[in-house]
């Protein structure tokens, strides 16, 4: 069930900004890049025919369509987006309290189950440092992360890493198989120790 509240200001603006497309069945397609982490941003994109992805949702609004990419749907959940007018043009605004939420389920994919551990349980403790890891990517089963803040260049990364970040994503993410830095430690000028 989409909770996804797109007023009938901006379905009017969409509607507006698809028709100057000239391509029949063309439609918009919104989803969350990087959802459940602080760097979630929340975006509408063009959706031509035949770009819809398996899975994907959709509302039947004011004379276009617009789909929803299924992974973004529970981080969409409350989303409004709202059209104001004004003597610029204009500006379409998107809200989505719940996009930078980690919400994990035990269907949930395995990047989401490692952003919620990093969210909530390692990067509390590296913020007494100034210190931050993030999930780069998903290779197979193996976390591939980056460190920041005070952690890069940290002369204690490793520990950190061995003994504090890998031990507790592999106690809390089942599945998980291996945990890798992919961080350039050379750089020490915000580095805690």
């Amino acid at each position: 069930m989409l909770e996804v509240d797109i007023t009938e200001s901006a379905q009017g603006y969409l509607a507006e900004l698809l028709a100057k497309q000239n391509t029949p069945g063309i439609a918009v397609r919104m989803f969350v890049n990087e959802p459940g982490t602080p760097r979630a941003e929340t975006c509408i994109a063009y959706c031509r025919p035949g770009e819809e992805k398996e899975g994907d949702e959709f509302l039947e609004l004011n004379g276009f369509r617009c789909w929803f990419d299924a992974r973004s749907i529970p981080f969409l959940k409350d989303a409004k987006v709202d059209y104001s007018p004004d003597r610029m043009g204009g500006q379409l605004t998107i809200k989505a309290p719940n996009a930078k939420m980690p919400q994990v389920t035990d269907d949930s994919p395995l990047a989401d189950k490692v952003n919620y551990v990093l969210f909530n349980d390692v990067n509390p403790q590296l913020a007494a440092h100034n210190g931050e890891v993030s999930l780069d990517r998903m290779e197979g089963n193996v976390a591939v992360l980056k460190f920041g803040g005070g952690c890069q260049g940290c002369a204690s990364v490793d520990l950190t890493l061995k003994e504090g970040v890998e031990r507790t994503l592999l106690e809390k993410v089942p599945g998980l198989e291996a945990v890798r830095d992919v961080t350039d430690h050379s750089d020490r000028s915000q580095s805690y120790y």
